[in-house]
């Protein structure tokens, strides 16, 4: 009895240590050349299971198979590597002055951003900036531009620009910034989901267009009738001047739209609004003001209109005030968007950001030319004064 209950137990053994044997040539096959192994079906106590059969060669064993496994496990880092190093083109397009320090102080930190990530001028990236500062001519010419050279993506800076980008292109990435309304401007889907190949980040939203008519009541008190400035062609214009209008009543203003085509007409509708007192105005987002923006701001001047405007370009140029997003924010932000799709990421999949960063301008020099006494509260919470 003893004996027979022994037998199977020795076989188990038996069966056991052949398993063995086998799975260690077949690790040990794996670091050898294609040839040196082959696999046939084996059949263990009529068993159907099929087990790889492995015929060994000379001269290699395990070392070579962990040399094998720590190669494979390397090789999707250096891949990765390789990837990086390969030169990228990277488009920008602002719609700004190229003078404009501010700008151009924004665009370095918005570049300094992207070699952090590891994207390094010269190495493995090339930026090809344009400025257009909002010529409608410019703004075409350099859209074909950037085009031609076949970027791996475009970042543009500025509403002015990104319609006549995304007509030309539908299929390179495009990182937009200061944009108003790109979900009613038709530039994406949603902003959870662009669905296009352009994402990015706004710079406001319509409740936003409220704070300007508040802003402007309590640095010039007597206001009482308000210009607003703006381009009907566009959702925002339409937007904007909306938002004005709902809290116009609340702070005893009456508000009236002057559309913005040209210079003739920014001029003609000016002058004829400041023919009655207490007027002001402001300057809502539009590619076409910043064209004429010099124009606008002498028309100011000339006519002693205090008004405010919605980024400090204006500001800069000799402006009263300025209250919107703060560009460097933005385009830091939408470094960390060039560089994930650099990295294989698609526009459509990321969503459209609102801004985070606001910033107020005042100009004093301005100020004290137009007769006003900048409020103590106000002045404390201005970002920059320029005297």
């Amino acid at each position: 009895m003893r004996a027979r209950s022994a037998l199977p137990y020795s076989e188990d053994l038996m069966l056991r240590s052949r398993r063995r044997r086998r799975l260690e040539a077949w690790l040990q096959a794996w670091g050898r050349p294609h040839g040196s192994r082959r696999f046939a079906p084996h059949r263990e106590g009529g068993a159907t299971a099929t087990e790889f059969s492995i015929v060994q060669s000379r001269g290699v064993g395990r070392r070579a198979c962990l040399s094998l496994l720590a190669a494979a496990a390397v090789w999707p880092l250096a891949a990765r590597a390789q990837q990086r190093d390969r030169m990228r083109r990277i488009g920008v397009l602002l719609g700004v002055p190229r003078e404009n320090v501010e700008f151009k102080s924004a665009l370095a930190t918005f570049v300094q951003v992207l070699q952090q990530s590891g994207w390094v001028e010269g190495r493995n990236a090339r930026f090809e900036t344009r400025w257009a500062a909002g010529n409608p001519d410019d703004i075409r010419k350099y859209v074909a531009e950037l085009i031609a050279l076949a970027p791996d993506v475009i970042v543009v800076l500025g509403s002015a620009s990104v319609g006549p980008l995304l007509q030309a292109t539908r299929t390179v990435p495009v990182v937009f910034t200061l944009v108003p309304d790109p979900v009613g401007a038709g530039y994406v889907d949603s902003l959870g989901r662009p669905g296009r190949n352009a994402t990015g980040f706004t710079n406001f939203e319509y409740g936003m267009s409220g704070k300007w008519l508040e802003l402007l009541k309590e640095i010039a008190p007597n206001v009482k009738r308000v210009a607003v400035l703006r381009d009907a062609a566009l959702a925002a214009g339409t937007g904007q001047f909306g938002a004005i209008q709902a809290v116009a009543p609340s702070l005893g203003v009456e508000v009236s739209p002057i559309n913005v085509t040209d210079a003739a007409e920014i001029e003609r509708g000016l002058g004829s609004f400041a023919q009655s007192p207490n007027g002001g105005f402001i300057v809502t987002q539009s590619g076409l003001a910043l064209f004429n923006r010099e124009l606008i701001i002498a028309l100011a001047a000339r006519h002693k209109l205090p008004a405010i405007y919605i980024n400090r370009i204006w500001t800069a140029a000799g402006g009263l005030l300025a209250y919107g997003a703060e560009p460097t924010d933005q385009l830091r932000r939408a470094a960390g968007y060039v560089d994930r799709i650099l990295r294989g990421e698609k526009p459509a999949e990321l969503p459209v950001q609102a801004p985070t960063k606001f910033e107020l301008v005042i100009n004093l020099k301005t100020a004290k030319a137009l007769g006003l006494e900048v409020p103590a509260t106000l002045l404390a919470r201005a970002d920059e004064v320029i005297e």
